[in-house]
């Protein structure tokens, strides 16, 4: 990790290796494999493997797939991709469910040593009997069932010889402790599911809070770094690791969650905007996941040092979306080409220059990086430019084109605008205008001023492009008070959050591949969608807009 004086974490780390505690370092990564990652686990995976690499560790991805009943390997192999695009190598690729046949041995060591018992309550019961975070719990009627009875009905749960919700297996600790997650909590229920790793070799799986701490334990995991919400966990983890008698005894550290302005940071709730087609998948542009951000034209450079910049904290406050974009800018503006798109097209005729003549300009395809070379670029008597740099009737301090007005094509000429020819309707359609040939971009005019500059493409070699513009899929919320005003966060979802325009681009980019990415004069930066873009028709996903009002 860098950028990051106020890293806790690391701190202890390095005192753990400097008193002995540790001789070296395991970190691990454990997503569940029921969704696609987004920007919050990009927090969990640069501080795992950027402090392991930092210390010369190593790092872990696991996935906790103790619950098939949401799990399936199309996420799987999502989350493998997602953690190799943002620049990271794991050391060892483990699942929770090849530690099964380990865990259940586990459970009946507890059992044995009558810490565990298997309880006949339902749900509902059980959570009725825990109490609550102010009256203690009352202990179920099943709780002192002999150390044989509970390991009769624990073969028999496995075996399959009991319906779902009949039984769990729960740990034997304290109904009166204070903290609520210490009254024996479920550690093992009934689940006739097939598993995408196990398939139907187990009806019986692990509850995540008993399985985690063993597969840390198990794979010898020295700091088992997770965020705030875990930290109420701690104790349990702690008691799984010691009643357990596991060799290895990782420690758990917590930080606080990432969370964003103007984004749901949930997987149960980007699942429902995907199942409910609000957006058209996990990678839709508008989602935070980091397929989301890939697709819309983020870079891995711009995820890793945001996540950088925020910090190693234990609180868990917002951080503005603009702080991202303002990352992918940085990291753009001397990696991306310069050239121009026209978005919305108003044709331009310049009458005074010659018919049938197309002139190739030179262009810089990046001012700010000269390594990046020049273009050249067709210029003719027919040219686009955007409908909005042209009023008929400006106000005061338009320096755009307007009836009489003199304004700068970028790379090429003044141009005069003489007439302006409507439709039937009264739109404008067309401005006829003209030029002045000593005034060629280059050329060392010194001649009369300009205030306007104005991107323009050659009508007769312009390339159709289709161009898509995002707003935040999420008008800002206070989740928190969400059920008291009765609301859910699907009522935040911003209706207007993607615009699509028909334009045109520089026929220089006629053979732009997926992910190419670009910044159009005025507009932004765009990225080539890999999804819906097409040899006839490149499709360009606006990343951010050129300009923020963001400082760090």
């Amino acid at each position: 990790m860098e950028n990051n004086s106020s890293n806790f974490i690391k701190s202890i780390i390095k005192d753990d290796l400097e008193t002995g505690k540790y001789s070296h370092v395991v970190t691990r990564f454990p997503p569940e494999p029921n969704g696609y990652l987004h920007i919050g686990h990009a927090k969990s995976i640069v501080i795992n493997f950027g402090l392991a690499d930092e210390f010369n560790g190593k790092t872990n991805l696991r996935f906790d797939d103790t619950n098939p009943l949401k799990e399936d390997i199309e996420y799987v192999e999502s989350i493998k991709e997602d953690v190799k695009w943002l620049g990271f190598e794991w050391d060892g690729l483990f699942f929770a469910s090849d530690y099964f046949e380990e865990m259940y041995i586990r459970a009946v060591l507890l059992i044995k040593k009558d810490k565990a018992y298997v309880d006949d309550l339902t749900q509902d019961e059980i959570r009725e009997y825990r109490g609550t975070l102010t009256e203690p719990g009352k202990e179920s009627p099943y709780r002192n069932r002999t150390i044989e009875e509970n390991l009769e009905l624990f073969t028999k749960m496995r075996d399959g010889e009991f319906e779902n919700g009949t039984k769990v297996l729960r740990a034997k600790i304290d109904m009166t402790s204070p903290n609520i997650n210490m009254r024996d909590p479920v550690i093992y229920r009934i689940a006739h599911v097939t598993h995408h790793n196990t398939g139907d070799k187990w009806c019986i799986y692990p509850m995540y809070a008993f399985a985690h701490p063993l597969e840390d334990a198990i794979e010898g995991v020295t700091h088992s770094l997770c965020t705030i919400e875990f930290e109420d966990q701690r104790p349990f983890y702690n008691w799984v690791i010691a009643e357990c008698e596991m060799e290895n005894k990782p420690e758990q550290t917590e930080f606080g969650r990432l969370n964003i302005t103007n984004t749901v940071m949930s997987k149960r709730k980007l699942k429902q905007l995907v199942d409910e087609k609000y957006v058209d998948g996990w990678d839709d542009p508008r989602m935070p996941t980091i397929s989301g951000l890939r697709r819309k034209g983020f870079t891995p450079e711009s995820i890793r040092e945001f996540v950088r910049e925020t910090g190693v904290s234990k609180g868990s406050g917002k951080v503005d979306s603009a702080m991202l974009d303002h990352f992918v800018r940085e990291d753009l503006k001397l990696k991306a080409p310069r050239t121009m798109g026209v978005l919305n097209p108003l044709k331009v005729v310049i009458t005074n220059y010659p018919e049938n003549q197309v002139e190739m300009l030179d262009a810089e395809n990046n001012p700010e990086n000269p390594e990046m070379g020049t273009r050249k670029i067709p210029f003719s008597r027919e040219i686009y430019i955007e409908k909005e740099d042209f009023m008929e009737n400006p106000p005061k301090k338009y320096f755009r084109l307007f009836p009489g007005n003199e304004v700068r094509l970028k790379h090429a000429y003044f141009i005069k605008c003489e007439e302006v020819i409507k439709d039937e309707n009264g739109e404008v359609v067309e401005l006829h205008c003209t030029y002045d040939p000593e005034t060629k971009s280059g050329t060392g005019f010194t001649g009369r001023k300009v205030k306007g500059t104005l991107h323009w493409v050659e009508a007769t070699n312009a390339i159709p492009a289709e161009f898509r513009l995002y707003e935040p899929l999420i008008l800002d919320e206070d989740e928190q008070n969400e059920e008291s005003e009765g609301k859910t966060f699907l009522d935040f979802v911003n209706e207007n959050s993607l615009e699509i325009i028909q334009g045109f681009i520089e026929p220089n980019l006629m053979d732009v591949k997926p992910y190419d990415k670009f910044q159009f004069f005025r507009h932004g930066y765009f990225n080539v969608d890999p999804k819906v873009s097409t040899k006839d028709k490149a499709v360009f996903n606006r990343i951010v807009s050129l300009k923020s009002s963001f400082k760090l």
